[in-house]
């Protein structure tokens, strides 16, 4: 198994100015807006934001998982410097499972319900990796020993309906580590389940991630589980990353009116009694590509340029920016 290896690694993976646009006759969305971004070998980077900001979109765009009919992908992903969005299907194959896996949202729909968990993952294991038969068994028992599964021998055998819901998490877990990934996607993996359950899948996934040394893109609407997991924190909203850095450096010191508002809506020990800060107005419609700031018709700092200019990126330090025109006026 991989060892954890110093941050001062080149990147395992390169996501620049990643444009996606979906298409049909009918209507057509702008769900991802110039994202950029990189992942080094053992770094964990949580993914923030509100429903439709664009995050899980721009995870299945990095495994090409968006179906091609209706969807126009634009930019550059990279995985050690090899070029996602121009391989062949028979190169994303092998990549697939191998130095990328995901784990996705709900489990309940992402398991085949007709064959068992042992069978799911010893063919994953045996169609990405080249595994004998005998082989991928051992080691899918291995994997469910690891994820903390009890009497794992037996749960091979199970269907995904026979497991509760933190137990097929716990499975999807074993399913995407099981050809032994450099970087691990997981999509909200902690949303359907209940408090209790959702701290152990946590502590489950930073246990892994550092006996594995795995890259980790965790993507949440949940600004508690994006403090927990996280060593960097890229925050989202209307398609585009608006605010990125240390975990350390954007909850302590947020430098975009829409992170703020985030952490100004959010429950903490000192919230007793207080009256929480709710951030007015709806996401922006996206059937059209930005023309200004995203933010703006929610933004009580906006001025008329801010509504009239897209922002570009302004950098505050290292991996450190925001995109914002009034940074300072508003602090």
């Amino acid at each position: 198994m991989r060892k954890k290896s110093s941050n001062a690694a080149p990147n395992l993976l390169t996501v620049s100015d990643l444009r996606v646009k979906f298409v049909t006759p009918d209507y057509s969305v702008h769900a991802v807006n110039n994202v950029s971004f990189s992942l080094k070998r053992g770094e964990v980077l949580s993914v923030l934001g509100e429903s439709g900001s664009g995050k899980s979109v721009t995870l299945s765009a990095i495994q090409r998982l968006l179906p091609e009919n209706i969807t126009s992908v634009d930019g550059s992903i990279k995985i050690n410097d090899e070029e996602i969005l121009s391989m062949s299907a028979k190169r994303l194959n092998r990549l697939r499972g191998k130095q990328i896996s995901m784990i996705f949202q709900e489990p309940a729909t992402s398991f085949d319900p007709v064959f068992s968990i042992g069978q799911q993952i010893t063919e994953c294991m045996r169609h990405h990796a080249g595994f004998s038969l005998r082989k991928a068994n051992k080691r899918a028992l291995e994997l469910l020993d690891l994820v903390r599964i009890p009497s794992a021998k037996d749960r091979l055998n199970n269907y995904p309906h026979e497991l509760s819901g933190g137990m097929r998490q716990r499975a999807m877990i074993a399913l995407a580590l099981s050809c032994d990934p450099m970087i691990l996607l997981a999509d909200e993996p902690t949303t359907a389940l209940d408090a209790t359950v959702q701290i152990q899948i946590l502590l489950l996934l930073k246990d892994i991630q550092q006996e594995l040394g795995l890259s980790i893109i965790f993507v949440t609407h949940d600004i508690g589980v994006a403090i927990e997991i996280g060593d960097r924190i890229a925050v989202m909203y209307g398609g585009q990353i608006v605010e990125t850095g240390s975990l350390s450096d954007v909850i302590k010191d947020p430098q975009h009116p829409y992170t703020k508002g985030l952490l100004s809506s959010t429950i903490h020990a000192n919230s007793s009694g207080k009256r929480l800060h709710a951030i007015p107005g709806s996401p922006p419609n996206l059937s059209t590509a930005p023309m200004n700031c995203s933010f703006s018709e929610r933004c009580q700092f906006a001025n008329e340029t801010c509504k009239t200019t897209i922002p570009e990126n302004v950098m505050l330090g290292p991996e450190r920016y925001s995109r914002c025109l009034r940074i300072g006026a508003w602090a």
